[in-house]
């Protein structure tokens, strides 16, 4: 992605608000055909390219802008770059965000296929909230990410009334305090969108769940995670629709995985787009991955976040599912991994 002033032609690879000359707004330059004009091996392992011999492409697209991108794939100059789509419901979409996080979820949503909805269709958003923290720890998803990704719904003509962002707290802590602290009820308050406390809303009986109303008054679920190593944050979040006593007894009564199939199975179209840019470690210090996750499939993303971290034990829900198994779209594993 570029961005141009409109009146002086000037071009930045990164997002600039304004023309530092003009003071105009940038217009996004996107590209469409891509072709290969450069191509390094590199056989020496770094600190932040462990896994050699990989590739270093030069890029150039139809506007003739040039940028650089690792690859595990030989390319040769003059050869078309082209990124594959899929739309296998198992197949997961990975990309890099360099400056814009707009920009990775256009394209994991674009490599999984694009939403089949209308513009008066009505989406709800399930964001992590799981601690009354500030956004810097990483412990929600971000105030960026969020804004990032309504920016993508309007740009697709979705209107503001449409759209509502629905959470609740499963502990002791209020979920109002969650949503004001982490920055979230900034971004809601800011986009005229009426954030939603399911726990205050009405729970419609589906087989052995009690799923919050808004689930089926909406025509889409939009699940917004935020990863963490070592755990399933994609596949758990959903279980924030549920009422809390509900889902305190089904885990005492049966394991996550089964929880998760089977109320897949009696929720709308749900679609995980994955936050996986600044991420917490183990040890609770903040990560840079600088990634974006997309799928129909949430326990396809968190078993493949678990295959590019490496760390901690593999929770339960996810020891069943097989690696090769998965369609990986967007970059590679090797390309991405720590």
């Amino acid at each position: 992605m570029f961005y141009q002033c409109s009146k002086c032609k000037k071009v930045w690879q990164y997002p600039v608000e304004k023309c530092p000359d003009c003071f105009l707004k940038l217009d996004r330059l996107e590209n469409k055909k891509i072709k290969v004009i450069g191509v390094s091996k590199v056989t020496i392992p770094t600190l932040f390219h462990p896994k050699a011999p990989y590739f270093v492409l030069v890029l150039e697209d139809e506007k003739g802008n040039k940028w650089v991108q690792k690859s595990v794939r030989e390319y040769k100059i003059g050869d078309n770059f082209e990124i594959q789509k899929s739309r296998d419901k198992n197949a997961v979409a990975i990309w890099r965000i360099k400056y814009d996080v707009l920009e990775g979820i256009e394209k994991v949503i674009e490599i999984i296929g694009d939403l089949d909805l209308k513009e008066n269709s009505k989406i709800l958003i399930l964001p992590s909230l799981y601690k009354a923290s500030h956004s810097y720890f990483r412990d929600n998803t971000s105030p960026e990410f969020l804004q990032a990704t309504l920016n993508f719904l309007f740009q697709k003509g979705f209107k503001p009334e449409n759209i509502k962002i629905g959470a609740q707290s499963f502990d002791e802590t209020s979920v109002e305090s969650k949503a004001k602290k982490s920055g979230l009820l900034d971004v809601c308050l800011k986009n005229k969108i009426s954030p939603s406390d399911l726990s205050k809303t009405k729970f419609i009986k589906k087989e052995n769940f009690e799923i919050s109303e808004e689930a089926f008054k909406s025509d889409f679920i939009l699940n917004l995670p935020i990863l963490k190593m070592g755990k399933a944050s994609a596949s758990e979040n959903p279980f924030f629709l549920l009422k809390k006593e509900n889902y305190l007894r089904l885990k005492h009564l049966s394991e996550d995985k089964e929880i998760f199939e089977n109320l897949n199975k009696v929720l709308p179209q749900c679609l995980t787009v994955a936050e996986a840019d600044s991420i917490q470690d183990l040890e609770k210090f903040t990560t840079f991955f600088g990634l974006a996750i997309a799928s129909l499939n949430a326990l396809n993303i968190d078993r493949i976040f678990f295959e590019i971290t490496k760390k901690g034990e593999l929770p339960e829900i996810l020891k069943e599912i097989k690696i090769e198994n998965i369609p990986i779209l967007g970059r590679k594993i090797e390309e991405v991994a720590l």
